[in-house]
C-alpha cells in the first residue's frame, strides 16, 4: 500500500473512531444544525489563518471553539432562539470565510478541498494532530459519559442530582468543535456533519443501550472510511464525498434490513 493511501486510511479511522460516539450525542440532542455552524466556522478559521499568517491547525481549531463559546453565551442571554442564532452564525461564518479567501489573490487556496475534504493529502504531522485530539476527546467522553447521558435524558433531573448542566453542555459543544476541526481535512466543511450523524443514525436502529450505540456507531464510521477509500481508489472519485456516500448506503441498507426483519 502506498504511503499516501495508508496515511489517508489511518487519518480516516482516527476521526471515525471518535465521530461515532460523539455523533450519538449529536443525534440524541438534535445538534445537527449546531454541527453545521461549527463546520462553517472552520472555513473562516482557514481564511483567518492564511490572512494573519497563523498556523492553520491552530486557527481551524480556535475559531470553532470561540464560536461554540459564543453560542453558549448568546443562548444563556436568551437574545434569540437557538435555531435562529445557529442560522445567523452558520451562514455568516461561511460567507465571511469565502469573502476573506477571495481577497487573498497572492495566496492559492484549494477551495474544493476545504469544502469537500482532501483525505489523500494527509501527512504524518496531520496524523499526530488527529490522533492526539481523538485520544483527548475519547478520554473526555468517557469521563463525562454519565453526566452527558443524564442531561440528554432529562436536564432538570440532572440538575437536581447536582450535575452542572451548563458546564457539561458547554464541554460537549467544545468537544464537538475539536472533532470538527480535525475532520475538516477528511471530509471538508460541507460534509463534516454527515460523518457525525449518519453512522450514529445507522447504529441507533441496531442498538439497545447508549453504550452499545456508541460502539456500533464508531465501528460503522470506520467501516465507511474503508469502503469510501476503496471506492475512491477503484472509481477515481473524491475521497471525502465517497466516504459520506458509503455511510448513506449503509444507512439505507439498515432501513431495508430492519423492515424485512
Amino acid at each position: 500500500m502506498t504511503d499516501f493511501l495508508l496515511y489517508a486510511l489511518l487519518a480516516g479511522l482516527g476521526v471515525a473512531a471518535v465521530a461515532g460516539p460523539l455523533g450519538c450525542f449529536v443525534v440524541w440532542r438534535r445538534m445537527a444544525y449546531f454541527g453545521d455552524t461549527l463546520a462553517h466556522s472552520a472555513l473562516l478559521g482557514v481564511a483567518l489563518g492564511v490572512l494573519l499568517e497563523v498556523n492553520l491547525s491552530i486557527s481551524v481549531a480556535a475559531v470553532p471553539l470561540l464560536m461554540a463559546l459564543g453560542l453558549v453565551y448568546l443562548e444563556q442571554r436568551g437574545i434569540l432562539s437557538l435555531d435562529t442564532l445557529l442560522g445567523i452564525l452558520s451562514h455568516s461564518a461561511l460567507a465571511t470565510g469565502l469573502v476573506v479567501i477571495s481577497l487573498l489573490p497572492d495566496v492559492r487556496v484549494d477551495l474544493i478541498s476545504l469544502l469537500f475534504g482532501d483525505l489523500l493529502s494527509v501527512t504524518v504531522d496531520d496524523l499526530y494532530v488527529i490522533y492526539a485530539v481523538a485520544a483527548a476527546v475519547l478520554g473526555l467522553l468517557i469521563l463525562l459519559w454519565k453526566p452527558l447521558i443524564s442531561i440528554t435524558v432529562q436536564a432538570e433531573l440532572a440538575a437536581v442530582e447536582g450535575i452542572k448542566v451548563s458546564a457539561v453542555r458547554t464541554a460537549l459543544m467544545l468537544i464537538t468543535a475539536l472533532v470538527i476541526a480535525i475532520a475538516m481535512k477528511i471530509v471538508g466543511v460541507l460534509l463534516i456533519t454527515a460523518l457525525l450523524i449518519i453512522p450514529a443514525a445507522t447504529a441507533r436502529r441496531m442498538s439497545r443501550t447508549p453504550e452499545q450505540m456508541a460502539l456500533v456507531a464508531s465501528a460503522i464510521a470506520m467501516l465507511t472510511v474503508v469502503l469510501g477509500l476503496s471506492m475512491s481508489w477503484q472509481l477515481d472519485t473524491p475521497a471525502g464525498p465517497s466516504v459520506v456516500v458509503c455511510a448513506a448506503l449503509l444507512f439505507m441498507l439498515s432501513l431495508v434490513v430492519r423492515q424485512r426483519g
